[in-house]
């Protein structure tokens, strides 16, 4: 039997707990892989009495999660209590926010889960509790440091539309323009690249690389930053065997034919990458998380803190994110 996948909580007064439980109920439809949840069960059971669902919560370890999952929504305890209602995060949330993370980044490092799937969090509650991190993802990188080294996390976008990742990610407009650079690219698509081909059953990848400017620049009319940055990383690239092309116009790369010409769209900044996907296939994509050495798949979405506790919240995401996990976990690591 594969590993059970951990799915953390996220934050508690947002709508990863309505997910969780509707993604449950439609397990045996969906022949959905097993997966448990971490984080406070009293909390799961409260949120599923006000969606009037009757579901049996069950409390084990994770090695158990698989063997009851047919009759009974798993969750493995981390500890913290969870006290926030629908859409109104109190000072449990973030505690209980960032142990369901630990403890699943710890239990499929241990080998107890195949993947970690990650439920929204709301940033904002966790930087007024003191996190200093961007983002889940470099969150995931910290927790995945050595001695020797820590990651270089890639944010990939994934549907079966489009696969798209942004170079710079959790940081202003400001910051990306002074965080790019060719070296920065060729790493990122070089994780890309791997993560293509050993999860992605892709032998040769194909990658688009945007430009920065509107236009490519326009020939260095409309600024530099492709004839001293981006095109240098795309020779560079070519060099070392790669498929790649650009810089491309990004008011160009995303309709229906440009598309067919590339696996995955590298983009230089956060919502030159995510407004296309987002707008393309808001219910189906995934976010992933590659260059760290274990699977990390989470819905494409925020906390929705407005529907959280109504019922209306739709778990397509979260779903397609736990079937990706478990597809994932059966290749062989990037």
């Amino acid at each position: 039997m594969a590993k059970p996948l951990a799915l953390t909580s996220g934050e508690p007064a947002g709508i990863g707990p309505d997910i969780t439980l509707k993604a449950w109920l439609r397990r045996d439809e969906l022949n959905l892989p097993a997966f448990y949840w971490l984080g406070d069960a009293a909390s799961l059971q409260r949120r599923a009495n006000q969606l009037g669902l009757n579901i049996k919560i069950a409390e084990m370890r994770p090695e158990e999660a698989g063997d009851v999952f047919a009759e009974a929504l798993p969750v493995v305890p981390t500890g913290h209590a969870a006290t926030a209602r629908p859409g109104h995060p109190d000072d449990s949330s973030a505690g209980a926010a960032m142990a369901s993370i630990r403890q699943a980044v710890a239990d499929v490092t241990a080998g107890r889960a195949g993947a970690v799937v990650t439920n929204p969090i709301a940033k904002n509650v966790l930087y007024r509790a003191g996190f200093r991190h961007p983002g889940h993802t470099e969150y995931l990188a910290e927790l995945a440091a050595t001695n020797n080294s820590t990651p270089q996390p890639v944010m990939m976008l994934w549907s079966p539309t489009l696969a798209v990742v942004p170079v710079t990610i959790h940081v202003s407009v400001r910051e990306a323009l002074a965080q790019l650079s060719s070296e920065l690219i060729v790493t990122t698509a070089r994780i890309v690249v791997a993560g293509l081909k050993s999860h992605f059953d892709i032998a040769r990848p194909r990658l688009a690389v945007s430009g920065l400017n509107p236009h490519a620049g326009e020939d260095g009319s409309l600024g530099t930053e492709e004839q001293t940055i981006v095109a240098p990383a795309v020779d560079m690239l070519r060099k070392e065997g790669f498929d790649v092309r650009g810089p491309v116009p990004a008011d160009t790369m995303f309709h229906e034919a440009a598309r067919q010409t590339y696996d995955c769209a590298i983009c230089m900044y956060h919502d030159q990458a995510l407004i296309p996907i987002k707008t393309l296939a808001f219910e189906e994509a995934v976010n992933v998380t590659l260059g760290l050495p274990f699977i990390r798949t989470s819905p494409d979405h925020g906390t929705a803190f407005d529907i959280a506790g109504t019922g209306k919240a739709n778990p397509a995401s979260l779903i397609a994110a736990l079937r990706l996990a478990a597809r994932m976990a059966e290749t062989k690591p990037a």
